[in-house]
């Protein structure tokens, strides 16, 4: 088995930042960003202009409101001083972070807040009268500290606004929401400010790349050129700081990128500030960023220059907090030291040594250093797609009404800009927000963290989603045409001149269900959720993570569902309005009006919600949903799940059902350590000096890597690319394990259910079966027959691959006709196809050749008219023939049959007649033949008959078909579909017949027929109830080559089992009766004493001999295989598994019988236990137990390569234990002198002689079978010692009744039986007659022979 890599956690490490020997010089390039960028608010001042204070110097007085009226602050008071609100800007001191109002009396003043109490001409600054019944009111701010004056979040612009007037807050503005006006009159005015990074004198650049590993890309996944631009969406800075300013923070962003194929690549990168040297700035630089005097050019020596640079991951995995911790410690180990090992050490580690989580090792924690660790665990386990949505943060920064508004803009594709200070916060709430509307996919432009330098995508007459830096609207004012929603604020702006979104616009009882749950949900996690956890000892991530993580986790899941829930009752009952492809595809095919049908949709939806879905309706995300449930793609798997969600949703209140359940058989708590880097040491063993120690951040050395190792290898999962339509689906998996789950407890459910898991094996073998054959359209016909013979005996399917297989099929061999019919059979069966299934039959209806409609088969059919007229002219003599008494009525009426099947299918559509003409045109030309040839001849005697035969005979030898066969062909298309196939048996029988009736080769066939005859008694069947097998809708087969004549191979196979616990020998169908639902269970219960063991499958290889006899004499040790017996549901798992792990070509394989022999022999036993066909069995003659056999029997220069094999499955045991006593069939046989296998019975002291088994047999055949019981038990009881007898008592009667009797005279046994247990438990007891091993079969074992219909021999 080969091996690859697991997927790889990291798979770039970037540096960003100002690239050296850029291509434009950096006294041009720092010019590029010029602004409109502000100072920030430093002072605030209230001032009363009506007692004549003026506004003070160097500040600007808010004089009118955001609509234009007088910004008065007491316009609620009786006697107006008419106060004013006023402001000041600088960089002289910290500026103000925020602004409030205080009601005195009220409320306290927090903590670092400062109180406008008077005015500048120490008058009270009160903006109410304070009274008995009243309050004061003041304003309020919070001052920057003065270590953190630089890159604070400081108030840059206020406005105030009287909401009474229509004016609402400007966009980007916090509006604080306490009413200035508290008086008794007047309108209410608020206050609103606007916040914006406090920045320093700084020169802008594009960022470029500095240094990267690995070196060279990866195949699967070059490297973007644009990360840098990512890394730095606002550009390098380089900014000059006062000397006394504190260190700055790393700031955490993330970003998405999307690749060609469609895949999401997600980046976590943290920006830093580290020194720059004044020697690679010119003097025009140094005079904008204050380094220099302007007059004199003299350094200003109290200032430090600063560039901002970045290091960044890249991986296709959203462990966006893992990255965070590792980009800390890798930004913290470069600015300390000096350091043993260099950076690039510890980054190759994690790079190559951290694997990603899986099932066997849910939970790696990462010792990167002595005193620095993270914990990775495996994500949560859901059919949902992995992304790195976060629906906490996005109800925390938008409420549940704002949330839904959202999710309105985005089903009817809206243009929407998302900005925010915090960058990690705008990817986690974009990735929300393509998520929410699953199964809807946004394929505009998606860019969650935008660049400046493509800010232009805003301008694109198109829908999109984009997010931004807040400080890029200091520079630019957004389109008009493009809903703004400011995630710090929590506003959502729009155009005036648009009616604003309104989440009452969805369909209003699905809208008001999920803003109803939402509302709950965010109660829940304002109670829950804390920030800041502290995650850095070993001690926490061990112990609390699961406590206190696992709760946000489930929350972000309920968040999630509430979303799903709602998109699965707004798209219910979608898939009713699929239109499939029925007809040779065209132009318009794959339209999205011949795909779905739009109007039926529509009208099936309540009038009032008209609007919104035919909005919604006429997005591309629609039209690219409806392509993906109706072709093949990527997301078969989510759709199922999705349509799963829907029939869920289905109910009279789908907010109570849960829609998504955690796989909990992923989770685990074992966890994998991952160590540091190991350090080196000297060779007296002492420690290395530490000689690496960083002033800047380096460029990273590539010979300092280790290389990658290869413990993160792990197998293969090689299954076959061509064919996934065998696979199940994760969906259906559960689906069938609990369908198994409920049918186990119904016994006449329980066989189906086992009975339609076996043809689902056949149908997952059948592509490497068609493969095999010659005629592989007619294996597509066998399989469809088969399909209809399940739907006849009322098969439990327990999904849709046999279908799904068909189609696909169907689709590989250029049949879409026949696809079409397994659609019809499908929803003949009451089987609605899920997407997978459908989008499988439309590829083969839309990708393969129809038949043709061209003049070509119109020029075939003048072929066959040319031949008709032919028979035409041959008419006259054999009329004159008939006349004369020369020629028998069969030839006129061959002739006329010819013309009344022309005159029938010409009534068909061409595309259908094709199939036809080659059956035709051959039965046509043999009939003119044979009349020809028969006219020819002398008139008619005893010796002419013996003639035309023997003419006949010499015609068949070298003519392809004989002329019974082309009859049963003929008969067959004449007939309708369900009689089609037995016409051709019997058609094939009477041909067999008449080619035989002379010579030795009659005589053989006179042989066999009187040994079967002679023999059919013996034959022990598997239900009184059985029907007969020529019934069937399809040909069975034992053997797929049995019809060979000669020498050759037979496998007798037995699934009889000793239970060791009772040493009883339990049955097919009773070891069937105690399998369990579990896939993963091996163990059966024994009917007797309930103890639960594996359960055998035997096989043993023997020569068949020159003639086929029935019971012919064993030579020698045969070779003898000892396989476990699977359950169909057990033996499913392991195939679909083989087939993930080696691919379908292992099923044709000889290492399939010699290294996977108990999936091979389940599969023969299985197989002919229904009697499908299959090629396995060709793997027997070249496998090594033939060769075995070969040493065994020695024929001299034979070989098994091309012999025929014949299987035969026996009831009873293969190698019954011959210390016990014989059973009664075996007594039976040979007092009746019957030949059968020698076993080398022993003389046992048995006390059933012949006259006891007449006895026996004479009450069953009385119908008094309780005194044949009482019998049996009254002379084992007189005879001394313990009975050696392994069967039970029914088991024995039933044997023994099949061997002398036959089928026909056991038609009741079973009932007549289980009325002389009922009699005989009053007089016995139960508890007795189950000691005594005399209970019939519980009703499941009953039913699970009656189900599998091919009769068992002993």
């Amino acid at each position: 088995m080969t091996e690859e890599k697991c997927p790889q956690l990291v798979d770039y490490f970037v540096v960003a930042g100002l690239a050296p020997g850029g291509s434009a010089p950096l006294d041009e390039e720092g010019q590029q960003r010029g602004g409109r960028v502000v100072e920030p608010v430093t002072d605030l001042v209230v001032i009363a202009r009506g007692l004549g204070e003026e506004v003070p110097e160097g500040f600007t007085c808010i004089e009118k409101t955001q609509g234009g009226h007088p910004a008065e602050l007491s316009a609620g008071l009786i006697n107006n001083p008419h106060m004013y609100l006023c402001y000041r800007r600088g960089h002289d001191k910290p500026p103000i972070l925020d602004l409030g109002v205080l009601y005195e009396g009220k409320e306290v003043v927090k903590q670092g807040w400062y109180v406008i109490e008077t005015t500048p001409y120490s008058r009270s600054a009160s903006l109410s009268f304070g009274g008995p019944a009243t309050h004061r009111t003041f304003l309020t701010y919070r001052r920057a500290p003065e270590s953190q004056a630089l890159h604070t979040l400081g108030v840059t612009d206020i406005s105030l606004l009287l909401p009474s007037k229509g004016e609402v807050a400007a966009h980007t503005f916090c509006r604080v929401e306490k009413n200035l006006n508290t008086g008794i009159w007047g309108p209410a005015l608020y206050l609103c400010y606007k916040r914006a990074v406090a920045k320093a004198n700084a020169l802008v650049y594009e960022a470029g790349l500095i240094s990267r590993y690995p070196e060279a890309d990866v195949e699967s996944f070059p490297l973007p050129e644009s990360v840098p631009m990512f890394c730095l969406p606002m550009g390098v800075t380089v900014e000059s700081w006062p000397l006394n300013t504190k260190y700055q923070l790393p700031v955490f962003s993330t970003f998405v990128l999307t690749s060609a194929c469609g895949d999401k690549v997600y980046g976590a990168a943290i920006q830093f500030y580290e020194a720059f040297p004044r020697e690679c700035l010119s003097e025009r630089q140094s005079v904008r960023l204050g380094l220099v005097s302007v007059v004199d050019r003299r350094p200003i020596t109290n200032r430090t220059l600063q560039v901002k640079k970045s290091v960044c991951v890249l991986s296709h995995w959203p462990f966006f907090t893992v990255f965070q911790k590792f980009l800390t410690f890798v930004y913290r180990y470069s600015i300390s030291g000096p350091h043993v090992l260099p950076l690039e050490k510890h980054i190759s580690s994690f790079m190559h040594n951290v694997p990603f989580p899986s099932p066997q090792r849910p939970r790696i924690l990462v010792q990167l250093s002595p005193y620095d660790n993270l914990l990775l665990c495996q994500p949560v386990s859901s059919p949902l797609l992995l992304s790195g949505a976060s629906f906490v943060k996005l109800l925390q920064n938008l409420g549940p009404e704002n949330a839904c508004v959202l999710l309105l803009a985005v089903l009817t594709e809206h243009k929407l800009l998302l900005h925010s200070l915090r960058p990690d916060v705008l990817t986690s709430v974009s990735e929300a927000l393509v998520s929410m509307t699953f199964p809807l996919r946004w394929h505009c432009p998606y860019i969650p963290l935008c660049p400046l330098r493509l800010a232009d995508v805003l301008c694109a007459p198109m829908p999109f989603i984009v997010g931004v830096h807040s400080s890029y609207f200091d520079l630019y004012d957004p389109p008009t045409d493009v809903v703004c929603v400011d995630l710090d604020t929590n506003t959502i702006f729009q155009a005036e001149d648009k009616k604003p979104l309104s989440w009452r616009s969805l369909p209003r009882k699905h809208g008001k269900m999920l803003v109803n749950t939402l509302t709950n949900l965010m109660k829940t996690l304002e109670k829950i959720y804390t920030t800041g956890q502290e995650e850095a000892t070993l001690e926490f991530l061990l112990t609390d993570y699961d406590l206190i993580y696992g709760r946000q986790k489930q929350l972000e899941l309920e968040i999630q569902e509430a979303f799903l829930r709602f998109m699965s009752c707004l798209l219910r009952g979608y898939r009713a309005y699929l239109l499939p492809i029925t007809q040779a595809p065209s132009d318009r095919t794959t339209d999205c009006s011949s795909l779905f049908n739009l109007q039926g949709f529509l009208k099936s939806r309540e009038r009032t919600h008209q609007k919104f879905y035919t909005q919604l309706t006429r997005t591309q995300m629609f039209t690219q949903f409806i392509e993906e449930c109706s072709f093949v793609s990527d997301r078969h798997a989510c759709l199922e799940f999705f349509d799963e969600c829907v029939q869920k949703s289905d109910v009279e209140k789908p907010e109570e059902v849960r829609l998504i359940d955690l796989d909990e058989a992923h989770s685990g708590e074992h966890t994998v350590f991952i160590m540091p880097p190991e350090e080196p040491q000297e060779p007296d063993g002492s420690e290395c000096p530490t000689h690496y120690s960083y002033e800047t951040f380096p460029v990273l050395c590539m010979d300092l890597f280790d290389q990658p190792q290869d413990q993160l290898r792990v197998p293969t999962k090689g299954s076959a690319p061509s064919s996934p339509a065998p696979r199940r689906t994760k969906q259906e998996i559960k689906l069938a394990q609990k369908r198994a789950q409920i049918y186990s407890a119904v016994p006449d459910m329980w066989s189906k259910c086992l009975l339609g898991h076996c043809y689902g094996l056949w149908f997952i073998y059948l592509p490497t079966f068609v493969r095999a054959e010659s005629a592989k359209v007619r294996a597509l016909q066998t399989a469809y027959e088969v399909l209809k013979h399940m739907e006849t005996r009322k098969v439990v399917l327990p999904d849709e691959v046999c279908y799904r297989i068909l189609m696909q099929l169907c689709g590989q061999y250029g049949q879409p006709v026949l696809a079409v019919r397994v659609l019809l059979e499908m929803k003949k069966a009451g089987i609605t196809p899920n997407t997978i299934t459908y989008a499988y039959y439309n590829k083969a209806v839309l990708e393969s050749k129809w038949p043709s409609t061209n003049q070509g088969g119109r020029l075939r059919w003048a072929k066959l008219r040319n031949v008709l007229m032919a028979v035409a002219q041959f008419r006259q003599p054999v009329r004159q023939r008939q006349k004369s008494g020369s020629v028998g009525s069969r030839t006129g009426q061959d002739i006329f049959t010819c013309y009344l099947f022309f005159t029938i299918v010409c009534n068909k559509k061409w595309s259908m007649l094709e199939y036809h003409f080659d059956i035709l045109l051959e039965y046509i030309s043999h009939s003119v033949l044979s009349a020809f040839l028969c006219s020819q001849c002398r008139p008619p005697g005893p010796r002419d008959t013996v003639s035309r035969k023997a003419v006949d005979e010499n015609y068949n030898n070298v003519s392809p078909p004989s002329r019974g066969s082309l009859t049963g062909k003929l008969q067959q298309l004449l007939t309708p579909t369900r009689h089609r196939v037995s016409g051709r048996r019997a058609a094939s029988v009477d041909a067999r017949r008449s080619g035989g009736e002379n010579g030795p080769v009659h005589r053989v066939s006179e042989q066999r027929q009187s040994r079967k005859a002679q023999v059919s008694s013996l034959s022990v069947g598997s239900d009184v109830d059985l029907p007969d097998t020529t019934n069937l809708a399809f040909p069975l087969r034992k053997s797929w080559d049995t019809n060979q004549e000669g020498a050759g191979l037979q496998v007798l196979m037995s699934s009889c089992s000793l239970c060791r616990s009772c040493n009883s020998l339990v049955y097919d169908e009773e070891i069937m009766a105690g399998w369990t639902s579990d896939d993963s269970n091996l163990n059966s219960s024994c009917p007797f004493c309930s103890t639960t063991f594996v359960p055998l499958l035997n096989a043993e290889i023997c020569d068949l001999g020159p003639i086929s006899s029935s019971y012919s004499e064993s030579m020698g040790e045969s070779p003898q295989v000892t396989v476990a017996y699977l359950s169909p549901l057990v033996l499913r798992k392991e195939l679909e598994s083989l087939l993930e792990n080696e691919g379908e070509a292992v099923l044709a394989q000889g290492q399939l019988l010699d290294s996977h022999s108990i999936i091979f022999w389940n599969l023969v036993w299985y197989f002919h236990r229904l009697g499908l066909p299959s090629n396995l069995l060709q793997l027997v003659r070249s496998s090594p137990l033939a060769n075995q056999l070969a040493q065994v029997t020695p024929l001299p220069g034979f070989s098994w390569e091309n012999s025929a094999v014949r299987v035969r499955l026996l009831w009873d045991t293969l190698t019954p234990d011959t210390d016990h006593w014989p059973p009664l069939y075996i007594l039976w046989r040979i007092h009746s002198g019957v030949p059968m296998r020698n076993h080398s019975w022993r003389r046992h002291n048995h006390p059933f002689t012949l006259a006891f088994l007449e006895e026996v047999l004479r009450w069953v055949g009385m119908n008094e079978v309780h005194k044949g019981i009482t019998l049996f038990l009254e002379t084992i009881a007189k005879h001394p010692g313990t009975p050696k007898i392994q069967r039970s008592l029914y088991r024995e009667m039933l044997f023994l009744t099949l061997a002398a009797m036959g089928r026909d005279h056991v038609a009741a046994f079973d009932k007549k039986y289980k009325a002389a247990y009922q009699r005989l438990s009053g007089s016995l007891g139960r508890g007795e007659l189950r000691r005594k091993r005399a209970q019939p079969p519980s009703p499941k074992a009953v039913d699970c022979r009656r189900s599998f219909l091919l009769p068992l021999e002993c």
